[in-house]
């Protein structure tokens, strides 16, 4: 198999970062998990991603703890704490999670950083396969600017790629089916790599990665974060990579998302066919629920929250949610469950901007037909401050011809009229609409 076969639509499920930041548990993932067997499983919601810090006992919250102990194995691989992962004592790992998510028809995922982790450094633990300890392969010039658990690998080093085949081999033992890599795909990890290594920036640790996982005999997907993540690298992203974050952390704020269309405009055409630009996670419903400050529901308006869910769906961005599920309000529950515009997520292509303004924007997708018949898509979206027409003309648009075709609104479930020379909508404040064309 090739790596674009592990993704063929963009993925979709929950992550535990946006509501239990470093400090999830086991029963908090198999809760969540639950709830997505039972309410979103049927809309494509598959995939329960365990995120940052599972290795760490003492994580109470969304703050990493400098220097904090990690639980290790002797081959220099982090494993779950115990006391956070009971089924994992005894060196069973995340196996018995995994067995339980894959029984409810869900895949599994986990959050790793890259590089190997300071303390098998300091300790000079073994690396698995070779001779060498975790202090020859290592780098310790390469750091992440906000997480002080683990340096880079040294790329150098000929005990790098065993390291890397090892962690995999692990996860592909405990039935792990995609996994997160942070600190890899920023701009700023780029260029100290570029300055390091030569000219192409990061490029031989995601190798690495992407080898490793082509060696562990399990087809796991492989998401890259966080970003910006460069545009002049789309190809070395498609190449190794499922996904990868245009952004750093999106949350529950319109600037974000505003923000947002300026990423989509730039990274439009690099999507498809089993590798996906990344908008990250949407912050709808209850999120925060282990932050000092205080736990909240996703603080944008409802438009926002549809604005947000139609930007990424016809973007075809993987949509990630990241709300403690057993929470959800109608509201929530229904942004999630749209099977018209999950359907656009899943069966579109070749999306495109018609236009983007600091007023307004459009775009336009195609449906690939798998129901039966051809149609396409037309999104217009209102990015004032205040209730707004936006309009797109026919001649605004190359490929096809809208005139004549029925429109449907996919929010309101209901047909729009036909479009004629032009379509316009009153949209209120960062409102949204988006319509099927047939």
């Amino acid at each position: 198999m090739k790596h674009t076969d592990f993704a063929p639509t963009p993925p979709m499920g929950w992550n535990s970062w946006d509501c239990y930041g470093a400090a999830v548990t086991e029963d908090e993932l198999l809760g969540n998990a639950e709830y997505m067997k039972e309410h979103l499983l049927k809309f494509g919601w598959d995939l329960v991603t365990c995120d940052i810090q599972w290795s760490e006992p003492r994580a109470f919250d969304t703050m990493y703890t400098p220097n904090a102990p990690l639980c290790m194995d002797e081959y220099s691989r982090l494993i779950p704490a115990p006391n956070r992962f009971p089924s994992s004592a005894g060196g069973k790992g995340f196996l018995p999670i995994a067995e339980k998510i894959h029984g409810m028809g869900l895949k599994f995922g986990i959050h790793i950083m890259r590089g190997i982790p300071r303390q098998a450094i300091y300790q000079k633990t073994k690396i698995k396969g070779t001779e060498l300890t975790a202090d020859k392969v290592g780098d310790p010039f390469s750091v992440c600017g906000w997480n002080s658990d683990m340096y880079g690998v040294d790329v150098r080093s000929p005990g790098a790629q065993a390291y890397y085949d090892s962690l995999f081999e692990l996860y592909a033992s405990w039935g792990v089916d995609f996994v997160k890599v942070d600190d890899i795909a920023v701009t700023g990890a780029v260029a100290h790599e570029a300055h390091r290594h030569g000219p192409m920036p990061g490029v031989a640790e995601i190798e690495m990665i992407h080898r490793a996982i082509m060696k562990c005999g399990r087809p796991i997907t492989l998401s890259l974060s966080p970003g910006p993540a460069p545009i002049e690298y789309a190809w070395m992203f498609a190449k190794n990579a499922n996904m990868w974050r245009l952004t750093n952390d999106v949350w529950d704020n319109w600037t974000a998302v505003e923000h947002m269309f300026e990423r989509c405009e730039t990274w439009q055409g690099r999507g498809g066919n089993g590798v996906w630009p990344d908008c990250d996670m949407l912050p709808f419903g209850h999120i925060n629920c282990n932050n000092r400050a205080g736990d909240n529901y996703c603080r944008m308006t409802h438009d926002e929250q549809l604005t947000m869910m139609n930007l990424w769906s016809i973007f075809r961005s993987p949509l990630i949610v990241g709300a403690e599920l057993r929470d959800n309000d109608e509201f929530t529950l229904g942004l999630l469950t749209n099977e018209e515009v999950l359907r656009l997520n899943k069966h579109s292509f070749a999306p495109n901007q018609i236009y983007r303004t600091r007023r307004a924007a459009a775009w336009y997708s195609h449906d690939d037909g798998s129901d039966g018949g051809g149609a396409y898509y037309l999104a217009l979206f209102n990015l004032r401050n205040e209730e707004s027409i936006v309009t797109v003309n026919a001649s605004d648009i190359d490929e096809f011809d809208i005139r004549g075709r029925q429109m449907r609104d996919l929010w309101a479930h209901a047909s729009a009229g036909v479009a004629g020379e032009v379509v316009s909508a009153a949209l209120p404040a960062h409102g949204s609409v988006i319509y099927r064309l047939k």
